[in-house]
This record gives C-alpha cells, sequence and structure tokens, in this order.
C-alpha cells in the first residue's frame, strides 16, 4: 500500500495531480482506517501512467475517464479511442491551417507597414498601422 507522495515518487506525477485524479474519480484509493489518508497499490501506478500517456496524446481527462470506464465494464475502448483521435487529428489540420493564414496575414501586414510613418492617436484613430489594413 502506498499514500499520496509513494505514489507520487513511484509514478513521477507530483502530489497535487495524484490528489485531484483522486478527487474527479480517474484513482479510487481505498482509505486507511488507522487515519483516513488515501492509499493506492501497484495497480495506480499503472493507472497513472496510462493517464499521462493518453493525454499526451491529447486526449482530455474528460476522455481518459470515458475510456477508463468503458474498459471497467470489460468492454474495449480501442473503437472510442481510434475515433476521438481521427476527430482530434482533423480539428489539429484545421487549427493548422487557420495558424498558417494567420502567420502569412502577420507577415503581410509587416511588409506592409514597413514603409508607413508612425502615428500619433488624434481621438478618431487608435494606431493607423491596423486600421490601415
Amino acid at each position: 500500500m502506498m499514500t499520496v507522495a509513494d505514489l507520487s515518487k513511484h509514478s513521477g506525477v507530483t502530489s497535487h495531480a495524484v490528489r485531484y485524479y483522486s478527487r474527479i474519480g480517474l484513482l479510487k484509493p481505498g482509505r486507511n482506517p488507522e487515519n483516513g489518508y488515501r492509499i493506492f497499490d501497484r495497480t495506480d501506478i499503472s493507472r497513472l501512467r496510462f493517464i499521462r500517456q493518453a493525454q499526451s496524446l491529447g486526449f482530455t481527462l474528460e476522455e481518459v475517464a470515458d475510456i477508463l470506464e468503458e474498459s471497467g465494464k470489460g468492454n474495449s475502448p480501442c473503437p472510442k479511442v481510434r475515433e476521438i483521435l481521427r476527430h482530434r487529428i482533423e480539428e489539429n489540420r484545421h487549427k493548422l491551417e487557420e495558424l498558417k493564414n494567420l502567420q502569412e496575414r502577420m507577415e503581410h501586414a509587416l511588409v506592409h507597414w514597413a514603409g508607413m510613418p508612425d502615428g500619433m492617436p488624434d481621438g478618431h484613430s487608435v494606431c493607423h498601422l491596423i486600421e490601415s489594413g
């Protein structure tokens, strides 16, 4: 049996994260009957590693909870995992395209503004560089 500190040390996850994961139900520790402290076992180390690995792939904690729940029911969460990842990849492609377009607009604006003088606010204009575009 391990305490929060022990689990943190063995898993490489902060004590704060262990407590948070326990609070939101990703970890389900027992209680020490003598002092009421949370107690964990070796399976919690594996569970923490799974949570961290899933997060490193972009899964949210809510999605991780759903995956763990499905697995806990004896069902394979793999189809759901694949679908989430496919959806996330498409979202990321869209976001990357938006960022690329923003980068191009920013670079174009900077080139355009290179020859323009600095302006002073006059009550009708805040920054004529931005307002010129």
